[in-house]
């Protein structure tokens, strides 16, 4: 997660306090969502961003999880998300997810 991303979610958390956010990714792999989800959960772990040493602890979701997928209006997911699903490791993917919010997420 960029600097400024990192930047942008610490103002929100701020703001409108962490228990009140919910982060959603879009990585293409497993571990790219995972890197972020740490950023916001457990802080920046490269320790280069504002969020490092920050633990938000957020709720984070990629938009392929199940969970997500139902928030979104069929037809709308299908024409932004469902043609990328087919080149995903989905499993990979929610795998990476659950672990992160499993260890380091405060408001499941």
């Amino acid at each position: 997660m960029d600097l400024e991303n990192q930047k942008r979610v610490k103002e929100f958390a701020d703001e409108y306090g962490a228990e009140n956010l919910i982060v959603v990714l879009g990585a293409a792999e497993g571990e790219a969502a995972g890197l972020a989800a740490e950023t916001v959960t457990a802080g920046d772990p490269t320790f280069a961003g504002p969020l490092t040493g920050v633990q938000l602890g957020l709720l984070v979701y990629h938009v392929c999880e199940p969970e997500m997928k139902e928030e979104f209006d069929e037809a709308v997911y299908d024409e932004q998300i469902s043609m990328m699903e087919m080149v995903l490791d989905i499993d990979d993917i929610v795998s990476e997810m659950t672990a992160i919010r499993d260890e380091f997420c405060k408001f499941l």
